[in-house]
């Protein structure tokens, strides 16, 4: 192997780069905008949460319920309505999400020691949304609960009697909850599908179409070389963006980072190889790059954006997508980006992730070397 000629076609591809404003805006831009996009646009926090009330009671134990809503980080009480008609409706035009209804009788019931019921309405058109709107207005209605049941036990000279079983949450590794922290690093697999197997499965199908494969052939330069020449610039340039990506999560959306830095830099380069090798096997077998940019859309920026469990929990896909994961190398990259980044497991730990990827690292970088070869079918 040359350097002098691998020089050269690395060389050759920059120009191809910067002459095409289209890749150098993929490049440049999408990167940093993919980052801001999942890190704002996409909020699995669920905050202030509009609900409208029908309180037909208007007692002081009904306003103490709703006082505990309006103090939840997670309600919003909008508007106080006066019949179910008014209910109905901001639920139907999707100006309340959660309706509550307290009986006329709410206070009665309470003073006298029996059981009252409050009516939610949900709307169910998102089912995630409603199961965590039930159990938020669950967890509200209960502590109320407990505090009128032991406070009609003390007016009643009766003794509270303590609660068996206490829970006691403690959460690890993401301590507030915040969406961004779980959803920005795996951003960092979809910023190299989109660098290593989107550009590069255009370089071969460029030669093709602008005819200069021909020229490529009868050059001394190895196959080899061709395939390193155009694939180190987008390695540079993947790396560099990863390392932009990462530093916005730290710094921007301040993602916790308490893993190995090379850690990070090894699995990255393995999976940076395993893109480029996919982007350049595309490109040989389409010799086109409309061909070559749809392949490589499906085969790797939809699996690592819907199957990786970048957005979606892979214990809760269907049992056959489940194993279809298992080939995806986004899965495993995905899993190494969240465990260093939130809880700064040791390279030790990520056997389970690390072996996979490096099987694939090698396998279809072999598949890449023996694909091209220079001649004209």
């Amino acid at each position: 192997m040359s350097l002098t000629r691998l020089l050269a076609v690395a060389k050759k591809e920059i120009v191809q780069v910067l002459r095409d404003s289209r890749s150098l805006m993929i490049v440049l831009i999408m990167p940093v905008i993919l980052v801001l996009l999942f890190g704002y646009g996409v909020n699995l926090d669920l905050k202030h949460v509009p609900i409208y009330v029908y309180d037909r009671d208007g007692s002081q134990q009904s306003q103490d319920l709703l006082k505990r809503f309006q103090a939840s980080d997670y309600f919003e009480i909008v508007r106080v309505v006066n019949n179910y008609r008014d209910l109905a409706r901001a639920i139907d035009d999707g100006h309340a999400r959660l309706g509550i209804v307290i009986p006329w009788d709410f206070s009665q019931r309470l003073h006298d020691g029996r059981p009252a019921q409050i009516q939610a309405l949900v709307d169910g058109t998102d089912d995630n949304t409603a199961n965590v709107v039930i159990g938020y207005s669950q967890a509200v209605v209960q502590g109320y609960s407990s505090d009128v049941q032991l406070d009609w036990l003390h007016s009643h000279g009766q003794m509270a009697k303590p609660t068996p079983i206490r829970v006691e949450t403690r959460t690890w590794y993401n301590e507030d909850l915040e969406s961004s922290a779980f959803i920005v690093p795996g951003v960092l697999a979809l910023v190299m599908s989109v660098i290593g197997a989107f550009l590069t499965s255009l370089t071969i199908a460029r030669e093709w179409e602008r005819g200069t494969m021909e020229q490529l052939i009868s050059t001394p330069v190895t196959p080899f070389e061709i395939m390193l020449g155009k694939l180190v610039p987008y390695f540079v340039i993947g790396m560099i963006d990863v390392m932009v990506c990462a530093l916005i999560a730290l710094y921007w959306f301040h993602v916790p980072f308490r893993g190995s830095f090379a850690t990070l830099l090894i699995s990255s380069v393995m999976f940076m190889i395993v893109v480029l090798s996919m982007g350049f096997f595309i490109s040989v077998i389409a010799k086109s790059q409309l061909a070559a940019s749809q392949i490589a859309l499906l085969a790797t920026f939809l699996p690592a954006f819907l199957l990786s469990g970048f957005l979606f929990a892979i214990e809760q896909m269907p049992i056959v997508l489940q194993w279809i994961t298992h080939i995806l190398p986004a899965r495993y990259y995905v899993s190494v980006l969240k465990k260093i980044f939130l809880k700064g497991s040791p390279a030790a730990l990520l056997y389970a992730d690390l072996i996979p990827l490096a099987v694939f690292t090698v396998l279809l970088a072999l598949l890449a070397t023996h694909s091209f070869q220079k001649r004209l079918t």
